[in-house]
Order: C-alpha cells, then structure tokens, then sequence
C-alpha cells in the first residue's frame, strides 16, 4: 500500500514547488517593492541581496513543501489506514 502513495508524494512535490514560487514571488514583490525576482546571474545585483532572496526562497519551499508532504500523507492515511512514510517511534 506504501508504494500506492509514491506518484501521490510525486504529483505533491511538484504541486508544493508550484505554490512555493508563487508564495516567494508575491512576498518579494512585497519586501523589495520589485516585480522580479533577484537572479544570481543578474550583473545589477549585489551579493547580500541575491543571498538573502536565496535563503527566504529556501524558507518558504522548505516550509510549503513539508506542508503540503504532510497534508498528503494524513489524507492517504485517512483514505487507506496505512501511514506512506516512518512509524518508528522517534528515539531521544
């Protein structure tokens, strides 16, 4: 049944990349007062302002993606009685 929930994680991940660019897209456009996004290749941008566009784009993908992972494992979860991912108990 776990393997049933590998496309679903798939088609998830691409749906969280989507909702990502376009959660950072729109918080840029809010911080920097700019339509486009720094580009690390952009001659007319400095170091610290391509860096600090990197790590709030990292932020905001890291934190929809996990989002939107465990969203959908619940949901399979709810729908199947199997957990997709670890159900080891976490060891301090």
């Amino acid at each position: 049944m776990k393997l049933l929930y590998k496309p679903i994680g798939t088609m998830t991940g691409v749906a969280a990349g989507l909702i990502a660019g376009a959660i950072f897209r729109r918080v840029w456009q809010v911080v920097a007062h700019e339509e486009d996004t720094p580009d690390a290749k952009d001659k007319h941008r400095s170091w610290a302002e391509v860096i600090a566009a990197a790590s709030v784009q990292g932020a905001i993908f890291a934190g929809v993606k996990a989002a939107v992972d465990r969203a959908g494992a619940e949901g399979f979860a709810r729908l199947t009685g199997v957990w997709p991912g670890n159900t080891e108990p976490v060891k301090r």
